[in-house]
């Protein structure tokens, strides 16, 4: 076995391991609710009928590891269970809520990395100059701001006061994209911070990929700076910032949850945040177990990245 392939099924094994590590963490986490779990999840004033009828569902009379077991069975062929408060598949919210949620996260990444990569070049090229230090003040100061006043702040500004842009996303329904300006105010809203950390990344690594050896060898054989700068110093700095990137695009699965809620638009975060309201267990399982498999790929894809672009690093999880 090559070097590649054995990295990469050393990889898929961490990433497998990860996925079961999450799945017993959800299961443990719901497990672990105060008292009788059937009386805390039919609410404050819990009727005998519907404890017994969530005893059913959620088959608590069993033990936990049966439980457990076929739960995961379940998760292997595709089923995340059964809603207690509808009796719909928790599949049905997924799809429901996938589709706005994915809109909302493939629009942050398409514009975060141009824009981040893009500002850490700049600075990186006018290192100490007046252009390096007003994008390093700027993305430090909004790096400091919260998303949710952020947003409030832009709702003020451009949906009351200007009048511009809608300030929620009520009324468009799931197809967002047939309303263009309900998308501006969230995306820049989760563009904010992302774009700030990456742009500041990007241009450590510039500034230490452009003072390196090979780069002033380079410079020795006459080669022209623009391909110094893109072809070999910007290879050397993406590579750490792809696994940056890979926790940003983790973040923007909490972020999704408060833009939604802000702007009332019916992704995942929504569905996450309703069924918490209302104590539905396995919707809150099931979102849970997703969004951790989520995360797992990306930072398999993450790392991909990083060995291709410096393929003699040191790659971890």
């Amino acid at each position: 076995m090559t070097p590649v392939r054995s990295w990469l099924a050393r990889r898929l094994l961490l990433g497998a391991a990860q996925t079961v590590a999450v799945v017993l963490l959800v299961f443990a986490l719901t497990e672990a609710l105060p008292g009788d779990a059937a009386v805390v999840l039919a609410g404050d004033q819990p009727d005998p009928a519907r404890i017994a009828a969530i005893r059913d569902t959620m088959e608590l009379d069993r033990p936990a590891a049966v439980r457990l077991l076929d739960w995961a069975a379940g998760l292997a062929h595709g089923d995340l269970g059964t809603s207690l408060v509808s009796g719909r598949p928790v599949n049905s919210y997924v799809a429901d809520g996938f589709g706005p949620t994915l809109l909302l996260a493939s629009l942050t990444v398409l514009l975060l990395v141009p824009a981040g990569v893009g500002l850490g070049v700049l600075a990186a090229r006018h290192q100490g100059r007046l252009v390096d230090r007003a994008i390093s003040t700027v993305t430090l100061g909004v790096y400091a701001v919260p998303e949710f006043a952020l947003g409030v702040l832009l709702v003020t500004v451009f949906a009351l006061r200007l009048g511009w842009l809608p300030p929620t996303a009520v009324g468009y329904g799931t197809d967002l994209l047939a309303h263009p300006a309900a998308l501006v105010l969230p995306v820049l809203v989760l563009l904010s911070r992302p774009v700030c950390s990456l742009a500041r990344m990007v241009r450590a690594g510039m500034i230490e990929a452009l003072a390196s050896p090979y780069v002033a060898q380079a410079r020795r054989y006459g080669i022209h700076g623009a391909r110094i700068r893109y072809a070999h110093a910007l290879p050397n700095a993406v590579a750490p910032a792809a696994q940056h990137l890979a926790r940003t695009v983790d973040w923007l699965l909490c972020g999704v949850i408060v833009v939604e809620a802000l702007f009332v638009i019916p992704g995942l975060g929504t569905v996450l945040m309703n069924a918490v309201a209302e104590r539905d267990v396995p919707v809150v399982q099931g979102l849970a177990v997703v969004f951790g498999v989520v995360t797992v790929v990306l930072n398999i894809g993450a790392d991909l990245v990083t060995r291709r672009f410096a393929p003699r690093a040191e790659v971890t999880a």
